[in-house]
C-alpha cells in the first residue's frame, strides 16, 4: 500500500447522479475532490425518469441550463384510474411552477447522467477513480481516511480528505461507518419495471402518464425521457402474491404484460427488471467529518418521482454549508443543520410517496372497491402538500417557532433591466439574495447591515412590475413570478438562501434591518465569521 497519501477537500464514494452533482457543486467552489466508484462504467440503464422544477433550477444554476431542454421534456397530467378507467385523482405535472416552467420534467437517466459526467470531467479539480472499491472509512479530528482497492489488480491505496460524503447507495459503507440505523416506514412491494423504446414512426395509444389501479394487475404507465429526439416509455407491473420475482423477469412475461399496450413489432424492450420499492430513512446523516446523501440516507417508493430529486436536494443543501466551512468562515456545527433541514423534508416526501403507493398497491378486488368508493364519495383527503423546510437556519418568532414564510421555496423567473433579459439566477447571480418590492428597503438598510450583507457576498435587488419606478438595482418581473408571490405572502422584502429557500421575510421595508440582524445572529451561532468590522466600515 502506498505511503504517499493524497489529501483532498472532499472525498466521495459512489458515482451516480447524486455524487456527480455533489462533485460539480463543490468543484465550482474551487474545491479539490476525489470520487471513488467500484464500477468502471456508468450504469447504462435508466432508473429515475423525472426531475421537478426545483431541481431543474438547480441544474441550470450549475451551468446546464442550455443543455437541459435537449435531454428533458415537460411532464403531462398525471392521472390515477380505477379498473374501469374512472379517475380517482389527478396531479398536474404540466402546470406552471414557482420556479418557472412545468412542475415536472421527464428525463432519460443515462442521457442526463452523460451530461452530468461531461461537465464533471471538464473540472480539473475533480479526480475520478472508477474501478476502485471503498473498503474502510475512518476519521480523526483533522481528517477522514479511506482505504480503496483497484477491483482489477487488487492494489490498495489510502486517501485523506477534510470530509467524506457517502453517496454510495442503499448499502452505504459510510452509513455503516457513522453507525446509523435505518427507520423502515413499512412500505414494501415488488414491481417489474420495463423500459420501452417505440420504433420510429410508431404512435402508441396509451395515457400520457397514468396509474392504472386495477387489482388484477396494478400498472404504471409514464414517459421515460428523450434521447436523440426519440421518446422512451416506462411500464411498471406490480408482482401479485402468487408470483415469484424470478418468473416475472423472463422477457416473454414482460411482452405478455405489455400486450394490451404495445406489440413486439412496435417497440424494443430496453430493460426489464424486478425492483423492491421500499421506504427507509437513516436516523443519522453525519458523524464528525463523514456525511451521507441520496439513497444512502433515504429510499422511497417511486410514485412521486422524487427519489433522485431528493438526493440532489441533499447536494444543494450541503454544498453551500460546506462552502462556508471549508473557507473557514463557519464552524463544523453549521453541518448539523444539514440533517435538521433535509431529514424532515425527505420524511414528508416519503410519506407522500407512500400515500400514493397505497392507492395503487391493492391486488385485492374487494379492497380496491372500497378504495374506489372512498375516492368517489369524497371521503379521501387530498394528498398532502409538497413539503417546505421546517427546521434549521430559518427566521423564528419570539416563541422560537419558524416564522412564515420562512422555509418556503422562493420564486424564480425571467427578469429584465434595460437591454438585459434572462433568468433571475443567471443575471443576478447565486448565493444569498435580498429581494425587495421597492427601493424603500434599500434606503432603510443600515450601514452595519449593509456591511454584513456585503461580507456575506449577498446580492441586493428590487423586483418591479411595469407600473413601478425603476431603482438602480431594479429588475422587471417579466413572468410575474416575484410580485404575486410576495403579495400573496404579504412580503415587502425577503432574504433568499443560496439553496433558494427563504430564510425569512418582512411585511414592511422598515423591518429590513431586523431581518438581516437575525440572519447574522443565526449564522453567528454556527461560528460564521465574516472578518468584518461593520461599524468601522460604515464610518
Amino acid at each position: 500500500m502506498s505511503h504517499d497519501i493524497p489529501f483532498y477537500d472532499v472525498v466521495q464514494i459512489g458515482y451516480g447522479p447524486v455524487s456527480e452533482i455533489m462533485a460539480l457543486a463543490l468543484a465550482r467552489q474551487g474545491r479539490k475532490i476525489a470520487v471513488f466508484e467500484r464500477w468502471k462504467e456508468r450504469y447504462a440503464l435508466p432508473r429515475a425518469v423525472c426531475i421537478d422544477h426545483e431541481l431543474y433550477r438547480v441544474l441550470s444554476a450549475l451551468g446546464m441550463g442550455k443543455e437541459l431542454p435537449a435531454v428533458s421534456h415537460a411532464g403531462p397530467q398525471y392521472r390515477w384510474f380505477n379498473a374501469e378507467w374512472k379517475e380517482l385523482l389527478s396531479i398536474d405535472w404540466s402546470a406552471e411552477s414557482i420556479s418557472g416552467g412545468p412542475e415536472v420534467n421527464f428525463v432519460h437517466q443515462p442521457t442526463l447522467e452523460k451530461m452530468f459526467e461531461d461537465v464533471v470531467r471538464a473540472c480539473p479539480n475533480v479526480d475520478l477513480h472508477l474501478g476502485w472499491e471503498a473498503l474502510e472509512a475512518t476519521q480523526t479530528d483533522e481528517h477522514v481516511e479511506l482505504v480503496v482497492r483497484d477491483v482489477e489488480t487488487g492494489e490498495k491505496r489510502r486517501v485523506r480528505g477534510k470530509y467524506l460524503i457517502g453517496a454510495d447507495g442503499a448499502n452505504s459503507l459510510v452509513r455503516q461507518a457513522i453507525g446509523a440505523s435505518q427507520e423502515d416506514r413499512g412500505f414494501e412491494a415488488d414491481w417489474l419495471v420495463i423500459d420501452v423504446l417505440p420504433n420510429a414512426g410508431v404512435t402508441l395509444d396509451i395515457p400520457p402518464a397514468a396509474q392504472y389501479c386495477n387489482p388484477q394487475r396494478p400498472t404504471t404507465i409514464v414517459p421515460a425521457g428523450v434521447k436523440d429526439g426519440r421518446y422512451f416509455r416506462r411500464w411498471e407491473f406490480m408482482r401479485l402474491p402468487h408470483e415469484t420475482r424470478e418468473e416475472l423477469e423472463h422477457e416473454h412475461v414482460a411482452w405478455k404484460l405489455l400486450e394490451p399496450w404495445v406489440r413486439r413489432d412496435q417497440a424494443t424492450i430496453v430493460r426489464h427488471k424486478v425492483y423492491s420499492f421500499r421506504s427507509l430513512l437513516a436516523n443519522s446523516w453525519r458523524k464528525g467529518r463523514m456525511l451521507i446523501a441520496g439513497d444512502a440516507a433515504h429510499v422511497m417508493p417511486p410514485f412521486m418521482g422524487q427519489g433522485m430529486c431528493a438526493g440532489l436536494r441533499d447536494d444543494w443543501n450541503l454544498a453551500w454549508k460546506l462552502d462556508l466551512v471549508l473557507d473557514g468562515k463557519a464552524s463544523e456545527s453549521l453541518l448539523d443543520t444539514y440533517e435538521k433541514e433535509r431529514r424532515p423534508h425527505v420524511s414528508d416526501v416519503i410519506d407522500l410517496s407512500m400515500y400514493l403507493g397505497k392507492v395503487i398497491c391493492i391486488p385485492d378486488a374487494a379492497k380496491a372497491a372500497e378504495r374506489d368508493e372512498a375516492f368517489f364519495s369524497g371521503k379521501v383527503p387530498p394528498p398532502p402538500a409538497f413539503p417546505s423546510l421546517i427546521d434549521g437556519i430559518l427566521r423564528r418568532g419570539k416563541d422560537g417557532s419558524v416564522q412564515a414564510p420562512a422555509g418556503l421555496l422562493s420564486p424564480h423567473g425571467t427578469v429584465r433591466r434595460g437591454q438585459r433579459e434572462g433568468r433571475f439566477d443567471e443575471l443576478v447571480g447565486l448565493g444569498f439574495v435580498l429581494v425587495s418590492r421597492s427601493a424603500a428597503a434599500e434606503s432603510a438598510l443600515g450601514a452595519r447591515q449593509r456591511a454584513f450583507l456585503d461580507a456575506l457576498g449577498a446580492k441586493r435587488v428590487v423586483v418591479t412590475d411595469e407600473h413601478a419606478s425603476a431603482a438602480a438595482n431594479a429588475w422587471l418581473d417579466v413572468d410575474r413570478k416575484f410580485i404575486p408571490f410576495m403579495q400573496q405572502h404579504a412580503i415587502d422584502t425577503m432574504l433568499v438562501r443560496p439553496d433558494f429557500y427563504l430564510y425569512g421575510a418582512v411585511p414592511v421595508a422598515g423591518e429590513v434591518n431586523q431581518l438581516v440582524d437575525e440572519l447574522a445572529a443565526d449564522l453567528q451561532r454556527h461560528g460564521v465569521s465574516l472578518c468584518i468590522e461593520p461599524e468601522r466600515r460604515a464610518a
